[in-house]
């Protein structure tokens, strides 16, 4: 039997998932329920593209149900380090490129929670790995399509 991944995320992605589960198996499956309805009262429905739409949108409904199912099921709950001197899931980690001398903060989260545009990064993402487990003042080399990468680590909270 294959064993499931496990998807870490806060307790506050997890909520998330449930309710937009519950929204998706209540109001969102009746409006499509009536869509299907509605189609059908049209008549013929080999020729009826309201009708094949709504069945499809049907297919997309339940495919993001059992998505979110699976996400929920494989939940892997994590809970931010109260240690500050090393780089764990839900530390927030000041960073200096050592090529550009620019300063960043990212907060180190787990795949379903990661958003690069609000410094948000995977701890399955390169440079996520990077900088786990490290500490203040190290030196993390990350491999990118550009090249190597040097950043320090300067600050984590």
């Amino acid at each position: 039997m294959v064993k499931e991944a496990k998807y870490k995320m806060s307790e506050e992605r997890l909520q998330e998932l449930k309710d937009e589960l519950l929204y998706l198996q209540t109001v969102r499956e009746k409006e499509v329920a009536q869509q299907i309805k509605e189609a059908r009262s049209f008549g013929d429905l080999s020729e009826n593209s309201e009708y094949d739409e709504a069945k499809t949108e049907q297919g997309k409904l339940y495919s993001k149900i059992a998505e979110i199912k699976k996400l929920i099921d494989n939940a892997e709950i994590f809970k931010a380090s109260e240690k500050t001197d090393i780089v764990s899931i839900g530390s927030r980690v000041t960073v200096k490129d050592m090529e550009l001398g620019a300063e960043s903060t990212y907060v180190i989260v787990g795949s379903q929670e990661a958003d690069p545009i609000q410094s948000r990064i995977s701890d399955d993402s390169p440079f996520g790995k990077g900088l786990l487990d490290r500490k203040k003042g190290d030196v993390v080399e990350v491999e990118a399509p550009a090249g190597i990468l040097k950043f320090k680590i300067l600050k984590i909270d």
